[in-house]
C-alpha cells in the first residue's frame, strides 16, 4: 500500500478513500462508456448501474470478506462539464458492521463513564467500570487497526477497480 489511489496522501489513512474528477464529456457519454465496458465479454467485474450511479464489485471467484466496492456517481457540472465522484471501500454490509461496532463501543463507554462517576461520587467500588473505561478505547483502537489491515488485504483489488474506471474514462 505504498501508493495511495489518485496520489492523495490523505487516502492512506482513510478506510473509504474518496475522489472527484471534472471531465469535459457529457454525463450521458460517460455513462455509455461504462455500460459498454461493463457489457463487454472480457469484463470480469460484476456491476450494476442505477440512474447516474455505478457500482463495481470484484469477480465472485476473487471475492473475500475485505473485497472492496467502487461506487461512482456521475453528475452534471457547469459549462458542459461532468463531475465523476467516487468512493472506494468495503462493501456496505462490512462498513455497516464496523460502524455498528464503533457505535456500541461509544455507547458502552458513555454508560461505564456514568457508572464510574456515580460509584466514585458515592464512594462505592468502581474498579470494574474503571477497567472498562481503559479497555474500551483500547478495543476501539484494535477495531481501527483491524479495518486498516482489511484495507491492506483489499488494496490490490481497489487498485484494479480504480484502473478499470480510469481506462473506461480514457476511452
Amino acid at each position: 500500500m505504498n501508493q495511495p489511489i489518485h496520489d492523495n496522501q490523505v487516502n492512506r489513512i482513510l478506510l473509504k478513500p474518496r475522489f472527484k474528477m471534472e471531465l469535459d464529456e457529457s454525463q450521458e457519454e460517460i455513462l455509455e462508456k461504462f455500460k459498454a465496458n461493463i457489457n463487454a465479454k472480457n469484463c470480469k467485474y460484476s456491476s450494476r448501474i442505477s440512474g447516474n450511479h455505478i457500482f463495481l464489485d470484484v469477480p465472485k471467484a476473487e471475492e473475500h470478506f475485505w473485497s472492496p466496492q467502487l461506487q461512482i456517481e456521475v453528475v452534471k457540472g457547469e459549462d458542459k462539464k461532468t463531475i465523476v465522484k467516487g468512493i472506494l471501500g468495503p462493501k456496505p454490509q462490512v462498513w455497516t458492521l464496523f460502524m455498528f461496532l464503533h457505535f456500541i463501543v461509544a455507547i458502552t463507554f458513555v454508560v461505564f463513564f456514568v457508572v464510574f462517576y456515580v460509584n466514585w461520587s458515592l464512594e462505592k467500588d468502581f474498579q470494574f467500570s474503571k477497567y472498562m473505561l481503559i479497555g474500551l478505547p483500547i478495543f476501539w483502537v484494535i477495531l481501527y487497526f483491524f479495518g486498516q489491515s482489511g484495507k491492506k488485504l483489499g488494496y490490490k483489488q481497489m487498485v484494479e477497480l480504480d484502473d478499470f474506471m480510469m481506462k473506461t474514462l480514457e476511452k
